[in-house]
């Protein structure tokens, strides 16, 4: 008898998979190193996940290989909702820059939202006689090839924004790489270069101590960390968006429900008046949206990145 009631305890006992999800710590794993913009917002909402869904949430950064390293770690780990990956449109630009990518950023991961944008600016140094788009680009016409644009680095999304201008526009500006943003800013400063796509929160307090001039502040909508500075879309560039999305996906094969559960609860993180102040002071502006809207964000940018890089025969550093 005894032996019959213990076999019956361990046929109701449910497994760690039948438990409701989630019952242990979810991991969420950032492609970059702590600091990045992308690991802030990781981090903000991992900690507020943990505390709605009474689990750990713990946040790895897998940096390397231009983030290729965690994410491919993300697209071949179990579909059971304990690894998640926070991410930004580099996942999608690698794919257009790089030969061979360990992923697929279609079929490879499952979407669950995007959380994020982070507005890029266009800045000028003050020597450029230039106060709106339309005389930069009447001045990049009249000098073909004498202004000179910074990046960070043949790739980045500074040098994928500037050379999408550059083709909307039919202009012929020199892009002159760094290694990094540091150098490519100090010249900008210094006039050594003369134009640069920066994120907006970067480029606002030498906009604002006059060092620089910033013409667009976002692409198909205004900054809130600079609102009275005009959108390329309120400059009348209507067609490209040189904006940084970020994201949160999951392993391909993630369940429905599972999905639904992350994303309500990420909107309403991002919802939340705290949050959303915390991460605007970062430059992010807080992005709620669908699986549905994170699938057309990755085939869109998969679709102008690819035609960009083609077109201007771009190569990552």
């Amino acid at each position: 008898m005894l032996l019959l009631a213990l076999f019956s305890l361990s046929v109701v006992v449910p497994s760690a998979a039948q438990l409701p999800y989630p019952n242990h710590p979810i991991r969420i794993i950032v492609p970059y190193t702590p600091g990045t913009g992308i690991d802030i917002l990781a981090r903000l909402i991992g900690q507020k996940l943990s505390d709605e869904l009474r689990v750990a949430i713990v946040v790895d950064n897998r940096p390397g290989a231009s983030g290729n390293i965690g994410t491919e770690a993300v697209s071949k780990a179990a579909a059971d909702g304990y690894t998640l990956l926070a991410t930004a449109s580099t996942l999608v630009t690698n794919v257009a820059l790089q030969k061979s990518v360990p992923y697929d950023p279609i079929k490879g991961f499952t979407p669950i939202g995007p959380t994020a944008i982070g507005n890029l600016a266009l800045v000028v140094n003050p020597s450029v006689p230039a106060k709106t788009v339309k005389e930069l680009v009447a001045l990049a016409k009249a000098k073909p090839g004498e202004l000179n644009y910074a990046s960070p680095g043949s790739g980045t999304p500074h040098h994928l924004a500037a050379e999408l201008f550059k083709l909307h526009f039919g202009v012929n500006m020199t892009h002159v790489p760094y290694k990094g943003s540091a150098g490519a800013v100090t010249d900008l400063l210094g006039g050594q270069v003369q134009v640069m796509f920066l994120p907006v929160h970067v480029a606002l307090p030498h906009v604002q101590s006059g060092k620089l001039r910033m013409l667009t502040a976002g692409g198909s909508h205004r900054s809130s960390v600079a609102p009275d500075v005009p959108s390329l879309a309120d400059e009348g560039v209507t067609d490209i968006d040189v904006d940084i999305w970020y994201a949160m996906l999951g392993p391909p094969g993630l369940s429905k429900e599972q999905v639904t559960l992350l994303n309500t609860h990420i909107n309403g993180i991002l919802n939340d008046a705290a949050v959303r102040d915390t991460l605007m002071k970062q430059g992010l502006n807080p992005l709620p949206g669908s699986p549905q809207d994170l699938s057309r964000m990755i085939a869109t940018d998969l679709e102008r990145w690819n035609a960009v890089v083609r077109a201007a025969k771009i190569q990552a550093d």
